[in-house]
């Protein structure tokens, strides 16, 4: 294998982690945002005067990706000249960003759908619908600790 190569394969290591930390928690807020948004257009549709509330909910899934970015920066900033021990420890410390940050955003997008169409049948119920859908969030937010906590 070339010496340069081996070199910087510790520094590759961690980037792989790190875009993938940013891809898969990305990709997760993307599905996230978009189901909560189709349900959205058509509660604004029939009652434009929601749009601020629904807006809110439907934003929502989207902070896991903002959560993969950080992480992927954080990787990204300290990966010049890494062993590949090194890199494989940053590699593991992206992976539950990047996985919990996939599937949660996902989900917290189907509970923003449904508290959105909570919100068609009683516009006062949106605090609620926002409580809901927050707690999902929660296990980002710890996927998102235990990622810090390992780099």
């Amino acid at each position: 294998m070339d010496s340069g190569l081996m070199q910087n394969l510790g520094t590759i290591i961690a980037l792989v982690g790190a875009a993938l930390a940013a891809l898969m928690a990305g990709i997760g807020s993307v599905r996230g945002v978009s189901t909560a948004g189709e349900a959205a257009a058509g509660i604004v549709s029939e009652n434009p005067d929601v749009f601020g509330k629904v807006l809110v909910l439907q934003a929502l899934p989207g902070t896991q990706g903002i959560y993969g970015f950080i992480i992927a920066l954080m990787v990204s900033m300290n990966s010049a000249g890494l062993t590949i021990a090194e890199g494989i420890e940053k590699f593991i410390a992206c992976m539950p960003i990047a996985i919990v940050g996939l599937i949660s955003a996902m989900y917290q997008g189907r509970m923003a759908a449904c508290s959105i169409n909570m919100l068609a049948k009683n516009p006062d119920l949106s605090g609620r619908g926002v409580t809901m859908t927050v707690v999902v969030e929660t296990y980002a937010v710890l996927a998102l600790i235990v990622s810090i906590m390992l780099i």
